[in-house]
């Protein structure tokens, strides 16, 4: 499989960015721009790996990141969105890769809160990790692990035994990474600058409604798994206009989750 070509990206992707940087391995790629961004990087910052040796997804799990897949990082300084409202971006990186997929020609789906499923299994091909970085402003590292080439059989499941696919296991139309690179930062770039334009108001932004559409996690009985290590059951209801999740449980109450594990309860 090609290497990342980083002058074609820089090229193919103008003035969107402030840098590009490839590099061939390193632990994570958030962690580096989470320095980088303590050290004064500037807005709109993106770094790619071939691979990492030390990838962490939600909930400090382990991402596994052999080379042949999409591991990058964008470190965004967003003026005039709101702290509370960076974690919102999840939903806008979920759009673009979700976006990216399906005119690839991949039956793609959103998995709240950061997972997007592929094929007719629904497995998972790509996750999306959002952190924060406390210096002062709003500032946020957006960290994107996306599966393009063929999975060997060592790929461990997520959470429910959710399996994991790739673009290449779906039939996409190209598997050429940086191709595929460059589609999935023109499209974040044109959805984040909506999402910036509106102060981070999803439904400002007219993302939110868009998100809905395509979230497959919405009527679905979910199992969610919560921090404090307890279990909400339901059936996802809704979002609210922050992106959060809305579940409907049994004894006729709705509870809006803000962070958690969701599984689908899939029939027997």
């Amino acid at each position: 499989m090609a290497e990342l070509d980083a002058a074609r990206l820089r090229y193919g992707l103008g003035e969107r960015y402030a840098r590009i940087e490839v590099v061939e391995t390193t632990g994570s790629t958030n962690a580096d721009l989470r320095e980088a961004l303590l050290a004064g990087a500037a807005d709109r910052t993106v770094l790619l790996a071939e691979q990492q040796t030390a990838g962490v997804g939600r909930r400090a799990r382990s991402w596994v990141s052999p080379k042949g897949g999409l591991y990058l990082s964008i470190a965004l300084r967003p003026a005039g969105v709101a702290f509370a409202a960076l974690g919102s971006l999840s939903v806008v990186a979920g759009l673009a890769v979700y976006e990216l997929a399906t005119d690839l020609g991949v039956d793609a789906a959103l998995k709240w809160p950061n997972d997007v499923l592929a094929g007719p299994r629904r497995a998972k091909c790509a996750g999306i990790l959002a952190e924060a970085v406390g210096n002062g402003e709003s500032a946020v590292v957006l960290g994107i692990g996306l599966n393009v080439a063929p999975l060997g059989d060592d790929i461990p499941a997520g959470p429910g035994g959710l399996p994991a696919t790739s673009l290449a296991e779906q039939g996409a139309a190209t598997t050429d990474r940086t191709d595929v690179a460059l589609g999935l930062l023109t499209r974040f770039d044109d959805l984040e600058r909506r999402w910036r334009a509106a102060g981070g108001d999803l439904t400002e932004a007219g993302l939110l409604s868009d998100y809905r559409a395509k979230c497959a996690t919405l009527g679905q009985d979910v199992q969610v798994q919560l921090p404090d290590g307890s279990t909400l059951t339901g059936r996802a209801a809704d979002l609210d206009r922050t992106g959060q999740l809305q579940v409907d449980v049994p004894d006729g109450r709705r509870l809006t989750v803000y962070a958690g594990d969701v599984v689908h309860v899939r029939p027997a």
